[in-house]
């Protein structure tokens, strides 16, 4: 995983794999054997539809699904059974308001 591409939930509805990203967040693991660190890299492409502080949040939530086995069950449905994934599902591992 040394890259990660983020968009929007609309636009990523309407135009797929082909949505433009919002932001784009690039891993450096050479350091993870010898030092137990990985560095990461965020970049916001469109700054009208992202704010630093939204960046950081995204990322450190997109994160978050990456480290718990239990948040992992979503990734992994919505890359592999995309038709039984349910957005809602991640606003309530998120403890957000579903809208």
């Amino acid at each position: 995983m040394p890259h990660m591409l983020f968009t929007g939930l609309e636009d990523y509805k309407a135009r797929g794999t082909q949505a433009a990203p919002y932001m784009t967040a690039s891993y450096y693991k050479e350091f993870a054997e010898t030092k137990d660190l990985v560095l990461v890299r965020g970049d916001i492409v469109f700054t009208s539809k992202l704010s630093d502080e939204e960046a950081k949040w995204l990322l450190e939530a997109a994160q978050s699904f990456y480290l718990n086995d239990v948040k992992y069950k979503l990734v992994e449905r919505f890359n592999k059974r995309t038709r039984e994934f349910e957005f809602k599902d991640v606003l309530q591992a998120l403890e957000m308001p579903i809208l």
